[in-house]
């Protein structure tokens, strides 16, 4: 069985501080994709305290976001409300968290890990779908640091927000150009 990450569709990156295009489209595609295709689905979640080293208050690049337990961390409410089945929307064994360290910036979800402490890149199967927010950022390192470990990995085309549409195009051309299937493309 295939395994889908969902990189991400936390709140702040669909319309809160870091807002991503196509976000909004990206999770109900996602979540199409999910009810019509035989997939093990694993999410991924920035989970930083406020001290994270890569706020800009602190002295990093990007706005405060994905503060635990606030709203802007939340998955997308719709993962809970239209996965036709159950043991596929967001619970403790699927969801894995990333960010956890204040010090180091973690786009990649290939080592997030769940509370429980299984790791992503060990809990997917090694044909994985990869979709989610942000393309140039996030989704572009989780899939190529799982193409890096021999994983075979396709990207959702119309599972993907991104933060700038020629970036996010560039984006899919390069990691076509290393390996990455894109899928969906309609």
């Amino acid at each position: 069985m295939k395994s889908l990450i969902v990189v991400d569709c936390q709140y702040d990156f669909i319309d809160g501080t870091l807002a991503c295009e196509n976000a909004e489209n990206a999770v109900l595609n996602i979540i199409d994709y999910i009810n019509k295709n035989d997939v093990d689905v694993y999410y991924s979640m920035d989970w930083h305290t406020k001290d994270n080293k890569s706020f800009i208050v602190n002295g990093g690049i990007w706005p405060v976001h994905c503060l635990q337990g606030e709203r802007g961390a939340m998955l997308h409410e719709k993962f809970g409300e239209l996965i036709d089945d159950s043991s596929k929307t967001p619970n403790p064994e699927n969801v894995f968290y990333k960010g956890l360290n204040d010090e180091i910036e973690e786009y990649s979800a290939y080592s997030a890990k769940t509370e429980s402490g299984v790791v992503l890149n060990e809990a997917v199967e090694e044909s994985v779908v990869v979709s989610g927010i942000a393309s140039e950022y996030c989704v572009r390192e989780t899939a190529l640091a799982l193409l890096e470990d021999g994983f075979k990995v396709q990207l959702l085309y119309s599972g993907l927000g991104y933060v700038n549409k020629s970036d996010h195009l560039k984006n899919l051309e390069d990691l076509r150009n290393r390996g990455v299937n894109v899928i969906g493309t309609d």
